[in-house]
């Protein structure tokens, strides 16, 4: 697979901000008064029996749990569909005050598009009065935002983190010289048969049902399987002869409702690979060892994705995601809508990045929900987008970590 450069955060984007040491005490004395009255407030949740239905990304009240130890106050909390939120103490933000806060607001500003419920006031004045600076971002969150602790409804705080990315792939119009795997729009009646056919069907017996829907032909049927999990990619695409590439992207259009199935779990069911060696780049060297066997492991999983072809007249934009809105390098993260809604702000704590020094770091920074994915599943649980380019795909294949999540919302 031809890529271009890296466009994926740094490690230096997670490093601490140069701030003097009265301005981080003030931080965190008000990071601690702040969590302190949070706490404190009171409020009545409704009767189980009269609760009703919550509109959709609408938490919904149930009455405290035990006290935090130590403290003598209880903890308000969120009921979500999949998910409860605990409230907490912005103390208890692991790395909280390190991050570039400032860095959010692109991301946050354009959540804002789409505003999850509740968020429509506070929308307003992130655009009205954006920070100047990292601390004003800490002091603003700090001011307006409570922060929940994000958990399943049996208590547990862990999940997982994994990362995603868009691919760059260099296509043709028609087939030939080496070009040879399609890549296709949305059939006609993709939505009159469900589930459609399989991806095993759509490559043999259907493959005249789909003649007249290639959009392009790339060389790997494995970048086109890594094209269909990521649910949207960029292509360079020659247009005529001798013409210089012109770079588009391919947008999620749809897909076949077959379940996914990974590849990567099935080599190491099949003792292929061990455990912990499913990356990309793993998954890759095998299929250059078993070119023969390529086809009938891409045909274990039967979920096929279709596409829409977009100009890309601003290539430091990322594709949009599930929310509506473009995506941010190292700032958006896919979720489950059922446990977080889209637009949602939150603290994430997963992972390391190479600090530059062949050493690691802890991933502690803030990020906004804007996406989701059919593999993102559970309480806890997230995707980090890394953007495009080599680095990107390099980072995204590799990651895998304990996940812990914390909701920022709206003061009431």
């Amino acid at each position: 697979m031809k890529i271009s450069r890296a466009k994926a955060p740094s490690a230096s984007s997670n490093s601490n901000p140069m701030m003097s040491l009265r301005s981080l005490f003030g931080l965190l004395a008000a990071a601690i008064l702040g969590g302190l009255l949070a706490a404190c407030s009171s409020t009545v949740p409704l009767p189980p029996d009269s609760r009703p239905a919550p509109s959709p990304g609408q938490p919904v009240l149930s009455p405290a749990p035990p006290a935090a130890q130590g403290t003598g106050l209880p903890r308000q909390v969120l009921q979500r569909e999949r998910s409860r939120w605990v409230a907490a103490d912005w103390s208890e933000l692991p790395g909280w005050g390190e991050d570039r806060a400032a860095e959010l607001w692109p991301a946050l500003l354009r959540g804002c598009q789409r505003p999850a419920p509740g968020w429509e006031q506070l929308c307003a004045r992130a655009r009205q009065q954006p920070p100047a600076d990292d601390l004003e971002a800490h002091l603003w969150l700090i001011k307006h935002l409570q922060p929940y602790r994000v958990e399943s409804h049996e208590g547990e705080a862990q999940g997982l983190l994994t990362g995603y990315f868009e691919p760059l792939l260099d296509a043709q119009r028609r087939p030939g010289g080496g070009y040879r795997v399609p890549l296709h729009a949305a059939p006609p009646d993709l939505n009159r048969r469900r589930p459609y056919f399989s991806r095993q069907q759509i490559e043999t017996e259907q493959r005249e049902r789909l003649r007249a829907q290639e959009l392009l032909y790339i060389e790997d049927p494995l970048d086109a399987l890594v094209l269909h999990i990521q649910g949207s990619g960029r292509v360079r695409v020659r247009e005529g002869e001798g013409g210089a590439p012109v770079l588009r992207r391919l947008a999620f259009a749809g897909h076949n409702d077959h379940p996914y199935q990974s590849i990567g779990r099935l080599l190491i069911e099949r003792g292929e690979l061990r455990p912990g060696e499913a990356s990309w780049p793993q998954i890759k060297d095998w299929a250059r060892r078993n070119p023969g066997r390529l086809q009938e492991l891409l045909w274990q999983n039967p979920r096929y994705v279709f596409f829409r072809e977009e100009a890309l007249p601003d290539p430091e934009q990322g594709p949009r995601g599930a929310q509506g809105v473009p995506l941010t390098p190292g700032r958006s993260i896919a979720v489950d809508r059922a446990s977080v809604p889209y637009g949602t702000p939150l603290w994430l704590d997963g992972g390391t990045l190479s600090n530059g020094q062949g050493g690691t770091t802890p991933l502690r920074r803030l990020v906004m929900a804007q996406d989701t994915g059919s593999a993102i599943v559970g309480p806890v649980r997230a995707d980090f987008f890394w953007g495009w380019g080599a680095e990107a795909e390099t980072q995204a294949g590799r990651m895998k970590a304990p996940l812990r999540l914390w909701a920022l919302w709206p003061r009431t």
